[in-house]
């Protein structure tokens, strides 16, 4: 019986193995984010330093992501990530052991996100470019709109039994069960034939492989539009490991339960976003800066609510249309690259999907430390819907 349009790229048996060891992971990433921010929380009661550990963790994706991007070009994929994942999963055991003994300190977990955030800013680029080799072109949107099931449906699981595990159980056994999330993925893995990169027409240092990249992106105006709309989504949407917790312990006064609620509730507009996209074979790039648009229009709704359902209804709306952007915006560039340089183009993507957030992140705790969160959700609201005017205004000139 043949699949139906959005989940044609199960049908590759690689990318089925991919997608279950993605799947488990980042639900217990999720997991692991839920802990670590509450934990946070425990140890300081302090929304800058809440900020200050988001930072933390994505500057390396801003300082590094460029620089990996020409490893995922250079080096096996698969070898990355048996890297990547089997160092992640040890941080995990560690923050474990130091919550259960009740010896984590707020340094410790500064430490162990930076070393996370190294992690990663060597995974995704590999992690991105890699679904390509899995699927094909005929594919790709497909799998990318899967990918966005998988990274939601994890959104929805993980903060919920993140939550009721810290209510009722104790802090510790997030990290625990997301470094069991990390054997599994790694045994996935394990069964993937590993690919080599496209070969290189004549000897390039790494440098110049680093230049060609940005040179490419700079040069190709679709490419500078796609990647703008993602600044604007990582600066002043994505950033919900700050807004939740403190939208949920100082606006609406609950505990990790409610904390834990709230983020189910924006995985679910997430994982509806996701699921309606794998049927199109790409999104128009006005579609793409509308949905972005509406994120914004959910944080301004936000900055005014005081009530759980009208919080949980507008972060679904968010996680939707954030969702659309971030898969639009990933397709787009997945689709117009040439194979020799989807790893640094994907590069670019992570670097401004997960770098510009440790920016956000810091400029969020600011804000709702010395002006409360309310007025976070409005100024990042207001901000994006301004960017995204500007964004169109220019793309609409250029077109004339």
């Amino acid at each position: 019986m043949p699949l139906a349009a959005g989940l044609r790229a199960l049908g590759e048996r690689d990318y089925r193995r991919y997608f279950a060891g993605t799947i488990v992971a980042q639900t217990g990433t999720w997991m692991q984010t839920v802990t670590q921010s509450w934990l946070v929380l425990v140890l300081t009661g302090s929304p800058f330093r809440l900020g200050l550990i988001a930072t933390l963790q994505s500057g390396p994706i801003l300082l590094l992501s460029i620089f990996t991007g020409v490893l995922a070009d250079r080096i096996t994929r698969r070898t990355l990530l048996f890297v990547t994942q089997t160092t992640q999963g040890c941080l995990a055991v560690t923050l474990g052991l130091l919550a259960w003994s009740g010896h984590a300190r707020y340094w410790h977990v500064a430490v162990v996100a930076v070393l996370w955030g190294i992690m990663t800013a060597i995974d995704q680029p590999a992690r991105q470019s890699m679904v390509m080799e899995l699927v094909g072109r005929a594919h790709i949107t497909s799998a990318v709109g899967l990918n966005s099931v998988s990274f939601n449906g994890a959104r929805i699981v993980g903060p919920a039994l993140a939550g009721v595990l810290i209510a009722r159980v104790g802090l510790s056994p997030g990290f625990f069960l997301n470094a069991i999330a990390f054997v599994f993925s790694i045994a996935m893995l394990a069964q993937i034939p590993g690919r080599r990169p496209v070969p290189r027409i004549g000897e390039a240092t790494f440098v110049d492989d680093l230049l060609e990249g940005i040179v490419y992106a700079l040069r190709t105006p679709a490419v500078r539009f796609v990647l703008g709309l993602q600044i604007i989504l990582s600066f002043c949407v994505f950033n919900f490991s700050v807004y939740v917790p403190l939208l949920a312990r100082d606006v609406l006064g609950m505990g990790a339960e409610g904390f834990g609620l709230l983020m189910t509730c924006l995985g679910v507009g997430a994982l509806a976003a996701g699921l309606s996209l794998g049927g199109l074979s790409a999104l128009p790039r006005a579609l793409i800066a509308s949905a972005l648009a509406v994120a914004g229009g959910g944080l301004l709704g936000l900055a005014f609510t005081r009530a759980f359902w009208t919080a949980a209804i507008l972060l679904a709306l968010t996680g939707f249309s954030g969702t659309i952007v971030m898969a639009g915006c990933n397709t787009s560039l997945q689709l117009g690259a040439p194979d020799a340089l989807r790893g640094r183009v994907m590069s670019l993507y992570t670097l401004l999907s997960g770098g510009i957030f440790p920016l956000g992140a810091f400029w969020i705790g600011f804000v709702s430390e010395h002006w409360g969160v309310p007025r976070a959700f409005l100024i990042n609201g207001t901000i994006d819907l301004v960017a995204v005017g500007a964004l169109a205004l220019w793309w609409r000139l250029r077109a004339r």
